[in-house]
């Protein structure tokens, strides 16, 4: 079934409509055609010929039969799909919008995930003006102190708290973890994060989470920069384009526009 939101599909290379009939059978099941009307509907593909084409889908474990009648998803595409993300890992992934956003913000772009519960960093790309920044590529630095870490822990709220508090032993009030909480829900409603320079003094950033196709949270990134090159009012207009990039790498994990 194809949603309205959906871009047109190009056209068919001549002498593979066949396999392009398959590949929406598999698109309909995926979209929730449950049965033989729902996929013929979904895709106009003839009621006999669509019939065919699922019993041999079945056979190579592309779509798997309930009952004899109710479609979903066969084992063969779980397969696939994780050799898929293992022959192409999140950096590579990552690094062509990555680039593409340097571009655009002309400052320092970074990808990070979260390991052992630190910020660990993917990649780097040095901006073109301002300071150099400190981080590096395989360097790890505390979740609650980063933006690109506040983004890694946006989705868990009940690790907000416990994490600020290991990352602050001794410093911290219950005035200011009520003031942390109080923040990370801000940035929940924008689904982005900043860091005011509260990891290193004079640079600032902007984050946001990627997404997997399941929406989990798998990696964040960030784009920094000196004081000077980010005023508040910049930093705004920077959230939705750090938010766009972030959902073109979801997309290239899988995850539905």
């Amino acid at each position: 079934m194809t949603s309205e939101s959906s871009p047109p599909r190009p056209p068919v290379p001549q002498g593979t409509l066949t396999l392009a009939r398959g590949l929406d059978i598999l698109h309909a099941v995926a979209e929730g055609a449950h049965d033989l009307r729902g996929v013929v509907d979904a895709t106009g593909i003839g009621r006999s010929t669509a019939h065919r084409l699922i019993q041999l889908l079945e056979l190579r474990g592309f779509v798997r039969t309930v009952h004899g009648t109710s479609y979903t998803l066969g084992p063969q595409l779980i397969d696939y799909g994780f050799r898929a993300l293992h022959q192409q890992p999140l950096p590579v992934l990552a690094r062509p919008v990555l680039e593409r956003l340097a571009a655009t913000v002309q400052d320092t772009v970074h990808l990070a995930v979260e390991d052992a519960g630190q910020v660990l960093y993917l990649d780097k790309i040095p901006g073109s003006r301002g300071a150099e920044m400190r981080s590096r590529i395989g360097h790890r630095m505390p979740l609650t102190r980063t933006g690109i870490g506040k983004s890694l822990l946006l989705d868990e709220p009940h690790r907000w708290a416990e994490q600020y508090t290991a990352e602050h032993p001794g410093a911290h009030s219950p005035e200011e973890l009520a003031a942390f909480r109080r923040t990370m829900q801000d940035y929940a409603g924008q689904d982005s994060t900043m860091d005011l320079e509260e990891n290193e003094p004079g640079i600032r950033c902007v984050a946001a989470p990627v997404r997997d196709a399941r929406g989990a949270v798998v990696a964040a990134i960030s784009v920094s920069a000196t004081q000077p090159y980010m005023p508040a009012e910049r930093m705004q207009a920077l959230v939705p384009v750090v938010r766009q990039a972030a959902q073109a790498i979801g997309r290239e994990l899988g995850r539905s526009a």
